[in-house]
């Protein structure tokens, strides 16, 4: 350990009573004697700047829902037993997470404005994909149906290779998918207090089925909404967890859950990572790097979907303008057939004038005789 990093770890005296915490160029100026941590911290941009500064003073916690802080968190090498406590409390029934599993192979691409991605497999075989979305936009039903069918796929490729000639497509197992929103869209404001929904295949008839794909979307938003007392439940300490934002709130939701030993223990850990700014800022620069990247691949798939809809909206405005081209076509030709008309109505009146006035002529002239 560096003098500097010993320096640092003074922030906070877990030990000592009365601590005060340090302003914001005290934590800057302890940064600017470390060069490499200094430089960690200017590579972030002035909203993760903050919050990095409110965590060392004590003002916020960790943000849980982003990749790192989570996979810190809930990895099950580091901490075998939360993950599968938290998605357990989730699907509603014990499951134990044996592994976690690596995406590259994923044959999906572009995640858009994802902040934590986690897919994991079940003591039973079965696949769970956890993913938390900063906004619910990003993240429609087709995406959730492209993940689901691609966790089906990986499975099914791995289970027939294994078995070869023996496999049977009963061999395959369930795959879960758990879409946590930040920030939910509109429909998810509809449905009451309901914050957890779950969906299956299932028919209109009653018939009975067993499908692989079920289906957990959580609306972190709508959670954080509902009138104090909450239904407890593990899971609910779960999501409380997920949505604590400063230490006030860490040690008020610690003690309305005293059952639960845990929400103590991963806020006593997250805080005495203040000790390791080094791995903190490393954190925060890779849930940045995430964003950012994920930002970037989501306004380019909002900007295909504009040029789209332009295009759209260009061949709409061309055919309505051929159809317009057409009409005025047509009234041109009526205004045409109006014209001759009228020029022949013109020339029958000047010939019967002219006949009235022979005949007037011939009268006066009988007159006369």
């Amino acid at each position: 350990m560096t003098n500097e990093t010993a320096q640092l770890n003074t922030w906070r005296n877990v030990d000592g009573p009365g601590h005060e915490c340090p302003t914001d160029d005290e934590v800057i100026g302890l940064l600017k004697r470390t060069p490499v941590l200094y430089g960690s911290y200017q590579g972030l941009n002035e909203e993760w700047k903050r919050r990095f500064l409110d965590f060392c003073e004590e003002k916020r916690t960790l943000p849980l829902t982003y990749d790192p802080f989570f996979k810190r968190i809930f990895h099950p090498d580091i901490h075998p037993d939360r993950l599968s406590l938290f998605i357990s409390s989730i699907l509603g029934m014990k499951v134990r997470v044996v592994r976690v599993l690596p995406n590259e192979d994923s044959v999906l691409g572009g995640d858009t404005l994802l902040i934590m991605d986690l897919l994991g497999e079940l003591e039973d075989g079965s696949l769970i994909n956890v993913e938390i979305q900063k906004q619910g936009y990003a993240f429609p039903a087709e995406r959730i149906s492209c993940y689901s069918s691609d966790l089906v796929m990986r499975q099914y490729a791995r289970v027939k290779g294994e078995k070869g000639g023996a496999f049977t497509y009963r061999d395959i197992k369930s795959v879960y998918v758990i879409v946590i929103f930040e920030k939910s869209t509109g429909g998810f404001h509809k449905t009451g207090d309901a914050y957890v929904h779950h969906g299956k295949v299932k028919f209109d008839t009653g018939l009975e089925m067993r499908f692989l794909q079920e289906y957990f979307l959580i609306a972190l938003d709508v959670f954080r909404k509902i009138p104090y007392p909450k239904k407890r439940s593990e899971q609910t300490a779960w999501l409380s967890l997920l949505t604590a934002d400063n230490p006030e709130e860490a040690e008020r939701l610690a003690g309305e859950y005293p059952e639960y030993s845990w929400i103590r223990e991963i806020f006593e850990e997250t805080a005495m990572l203040r000790q390791k700014p080094e791995e903190v800022l490393g954190m925060f620069s890779e849930a940045l790097k995430i964003l950012d990247r994920n930002t970037v691949t989501y306004m380019i798939e909002e900007l295909k979907k504009e040029l789209e809809e332009t295009k759209e909206e260009a061949e709409g405005a061309k055919e309505k303008a051929k159809e317009a081209e057409t009409e005025a076509q047509k009234a041109k030709t009526e205004a045409q057939k109006a014209t001759a008309e009228a020029q022949r109505a013109k020339a029958g009146m000047e010939e019967k004038d002219a006949e009235i006035a022979e005949l007037k002529r011939q009268l006066e002239y009988y007159k006369k005789g």
